[in-house]
């Protein structure tokens, strides 16, 4: 996959957004020739001014287009300029704040679940107590369609077993905000077919085929997994697999790219391996190598283009792929950013709490009680809100004069919280690697850039 080939596609991507946007804004969807208009999309947001311009939701190809002001002006046949652009320096400025609110919220709606996966970044167990229902979800989905939220990805424990989960979901769609879907495929699989037209994308948690799966896992669930992921993609086409990614199925996922491209499915997304929930036991030994972390980007676009399908890589995994040194023009054109907790994204755990994304810990209390999702526009300004996530522009040497920091943000924060300070550049970048290296903070013989002697130890944010 060359940088021209990926230029030439995200500056087509952005041309036909103008005319797609303008049937979105003038009709609430776009079209693709004959394609119907999915359920999910009818009544999507179309899109949300900002400071920079204007960021347009596209239905076909799914996709949300990030635009200068001249460009909304355009598309939204604008005469007067909103009191957003006031500031000119701020025109086409995508990193120079936060944004007004985020794009999207993921939402831990259970963390109910009895499969007991090893890594499981939520803990999830079979009970759970002082979780909200359905009337307090319903109460943070009217706060995040008025900040202007675009998308939730709904998710547990497993969600999926939830009585309610498809009048959310479509509560979500009269409110204008599209909802996603990730579920292991264990449990619910009857009623999630029931309504799976109530969703815009649907993953299935699925980190290797037979036995690869088992020794990410922990048990033998694949035969359920792949039961879910066929039955779901025979009534739907938007039905894709998150992986985590792990030192154990890292020579494997060769294998799911053809599996995904066999059963046509719309996407793969991997996940890197964080050290949040049971995901902090064994970290060490679970996480990719320093070798595996710098044979990622290759591995994926060369695979893209073999198996020709959508690979998706979680934001921290953004230090891994700039160390290849793509262009970082590109890499702005199609919205490749690093650590985003904070700011394009948001989480909430079972309970309400506000978190910056779905593997942090919550904030510490503001005003005596911790903020909840559905107060998030009340937070969103506060000073101090969602530090250190926000902190990247002062982040501490190789990042700082890094020529990707306003693109990587000084990578995982929830990484580099559990292996040092979670101000610190993240520890397993390649770059941090070699650079403490060079410095002689690091043996040649060490892992994955941890400073000779220091303690590792479960610090939280």
């Amino acid at each position: 996959m060359s940088a021209s080939w990926l230029r030439r596609t995200a500056r087509g991507l952005v041309a036909r957004g103008g005319a797609l946007s303008e049937r979105l804004v003038g009709a609430g969807a776009a079209l693709l020739g004959a394609r119907a208009t999915p359920r999910w999309a009818r009544r999507a947001r179309a899109h949300r001014l900002e400071r920079f311009g204007a960021i347009f939701q596209l239905t076909w190809p799914r996709a949300l287009v990030f635009t200068d002001r001249q460009f909304a002006r355009d598309a939204l046949g604008l005469h007067v300029d909103p009191p957003q652009w006031a500031d000119a320096e701020g025109d086409g400025q995508l990193t120079a704040t936060t944004l007004s609110a985020p794009f999207e919220a993921h939402l831990q709606l259970t963390n109910r679940c009895a499969a007991g996966c090893h890594g499981c970044y939520t803990g999830a167990s079979p009970q759970a107590a002082g979780e909200w229902g359905l009337a307090e979800w319903r109460r943070a989905l009217e706060e995040l369609a008025r900040c202007g939220v675009f998308h939730v990805a709904l998710g547990g424990g497993e969600s999926a077993t939830l009585p309610w989960l498809g009048e959310l979901a479509a509560y979500a769609h009269e409110l204008g905000v599209v909802p996603n879907l990730t579920t292991s495929g264990l449990e619910g699989l009857d009623r999630l077919l029931a309504i799976h037209d109530r969703f815009g994308q649907i993953n299935v948690s699925l980190d290797g085929l037979g036995e690869v799966y088992r020794a990410v896992r922990g048990f033998d669930g694949f035969a359920a997994a792949d039961r879910a992921v066929r039955a779901l993609r025979a009534v739907k086409r938007d039905v894709g697999l998150n992986v985590v990614v792990t030192r154990a199925n890292f020579a494997h996922l060769e294998t799911l790219f053809a599996y995904a491209r066999d059963l046509r499915l719309s996407e793969v997304e991997l996940l890197r391996y964080k050290p949040a929930g049971r995901g902090t036991l064994g970290y060490e030994q679970r996480r990719c190598t320093d070798a595996q972390h710098r044979a990622l980007f290759p591995l994926v676009a060369g695979a893209a283009r073999r198996h020709r399908v959508r690979i998706k890589v979680d934001c921290s995994y953004t230090p891994m792929v700039v160390h290849h040194r793509p262009d970082p023009e590109l890499l702005a054109q199609l919205v490749v950013y690093g650590c985003t907790g904070g700011d394009f994204l948001i989480g909430a755990k079972a309970n309400g709490q506000l978190t910056a994304c779905s593997f942090a810990a919550p904030p510490p209390p503001l005003e005596e009680r911790r903020p909840r999702v559905d107060e998030l526009g009340a937070y969103w300004g506060a000073a101090g809100a969602f530090a250190p996530f926000r902190d990247w522009r002062e982040s501490a040497e190789p990042c700082r004069s890094c020529a990707y920091l306003t693109l990587c943000r000084g990578g995982c924060r929830v990484v580099a919280a559990h292996l040092g300070e979670a101000t610190e550049p993240d520890p397993e970048c390649p770059r941090v690697i070699d650079h403490r290296r060079r410095a002689g903070d690091l043996d040649d013989g060490a892992g994955l850039g941890d400073p000779p002697g220091r303690r590792r130890h479960l610090r939280v944010i």
